[in-house]
């Protein structure tokens, strides 16, 4: 029985894969594509996740699709609005009818001889299946999808309530009235505890370390009067470069200036919480600026939440759980009815696939990547990956332009048979 040729396979129907299959509509309208993904609809992250608040950490101007014009009035996005954006993108170019549902790719295979990978892939109570093709673009994130990172909390079978990880929120949850403790300080943390605050009876983030926090508008006033004077798309794209501008140059005088920029922060900071709030203590990491993300709160909304009252930070150690809640080193007792472990990811490149080339496994850490996209000894492969001090789509597009090019030039099209 013969197998089917593809040209190009992309794994995962993300932000990054539906990027990358609009690119080769865009660009190379001739080549054969699927793109195989996990899960039982496109998204990614943005479909994933549904904890209240989710929302993007940067603006949509950089993390939206340099062909697709972001159009809503908030660049600071929700979840759901992200999610229609990725879902209009791919019916725009009708790369959704190349995405095939719940198969898992667990091995791919190069052979020199022929020139093409072989990928393995299952699906639910079906037998494993193989497929070909000539070039793979690897669109999979960096994490886990099916769990999150949780610690190992001492004490924490004897708490009465549940232990949850944003990342497998129930959608029947019910906070209203409750305390909660949002155990975390990055991007997950901040975004729970003002969203939970409108409803639940008390938040506390409870943090072992600060991090640098910074307030921004959830609307752009540059973007929105252009867009009142330009065509969408030259708009998008000034906006786009403006953002683009001020992110390398924040990031380039935290490097150069450390010191400076921390002055600025701890400004920025004192005046969104007033002369009496201590910063030295939650809001002054032991780090200079950008050498962990900052993150990004829109309009204010957490430091709004505690100059309310509404939450609180702590910063401690967990000693153990109670009953009750969480005992801190200092003695300090947090009453809790649900605990967020807003801890993290699990790491898991390529999506936990092996990769073989002329039988011989391919150990990720021996290799050596080559423009953020490839990896040595690993022929007609490219990897998404975004930047670490900017918005992921800014790099994976760049990624996708090139290798998209590249299959162009060199693979020759092929026939499904």
């Amino acid at each position: 029985m013969s197998k089917k040729h593809i040209d190009i396979v992309i794994i995962g129907a993300g932000l990054s894969g539906i990027g990358a299959a609009c690119h080769l509509e865009r660009h190379s309208p001739t080549k054969t594509y699927a793109i195989i993904e996990s899960r039982e609809a496109m998204g990614g992250t943005w479909d994933l996740f549904r904890y209240p608040g989710i929302r993007s950490d940067s603006d949509m101007h950089t993390l939206g699709y340099s062909f697709k014009p972001w159009l809503h009035k908030k660049a600071i996005a929700d979840g759901p609005s992200i999610l229609n954006y990725i879902n209009e993108t791919a019916k725009e170019y009708a790369v959704d009818q190349h995405i095939r549902y719940n198969q898992r790719v667990t091995k791919i295979a190069w052979d020199t001889a022929t020139a093409l990978w072989t990928l393995t892939i299952t699906e639910t109570d079906k037998r494993a299946k193989e497929m070909t093709c000539k070039f793979i673009y690897s669109c999979t994130g960096y994490y886990r999808y099916d769990k999150g990172y949780t610690p190992d909390f001492p004490g924490s079978e004897q708490f009465k309530g549940p232990i949850i990880h944003p990342q497998q929120w129930p959608d029947d949850l019910d906070y209203s009235g409750k305390n909660i403790v949002v155990i975390g300080s990055g991007a997950t943390a901040i975004t729970l505890v003002p969203a939970m605050a409108k409803t639940a009876g008390h938040v506390t983030m409870l943090q072992r370390s600060p991090t640098y926090v910074v307030s921004r508008p959830e609307k752009d006033p540059f973007a929105l009067t252009l867009a009142k004077y330009l065509p969408a798309k030259m708009a998008y794209l000034i906006t786009r470069w403006k953002n683009v501008s001020q992110q390398a140059l924040l990031f380039q005088m935290s490097r150069r200036y450390p010191e400076r920029v921390k002055a600025m922060l701890r400004k920025l900071t004192r005046m969104s919480l007033g002369e009496n709030y201590d910063i030295d203590t939650h809001f002054t990491p032991k780090y200079n600026p950008w050498d962990q993300r900052l993150c990004l709160v829109p309009n204010g909304d957490l430091f709004r939440s505690l100059r309310k009252g509404t939450s609180t930070v702590v910063t401690d150690h967990i000693k153990t759980f109670t009953k009750t809640g969480i005992k801190l080193a200092s003695g300090t007792h947090l009453e809790a009815d649900i605990v967020v472990s807003a801890t993290g990811l699990e790491l898991l490149p390529m999506g936990g696939m092996q990769i073989v080339v002329d039988g011989k496994t391919i150990k990720l850490p021996d290799t050596l990547g080559y423009k953020g996209m490839m990896l040595s000894d690993v022929p007609n492969f490219v990897l998404a990956a975004g930047y670490t001090n900017a918005s992921w789509t800014l790099k994976c597009d760049l990624t996708s332009e090139y290798a998209v090019s590249y299959t162009h030039l060199t693979l020759p099209t092929s026939d499904l048979v």
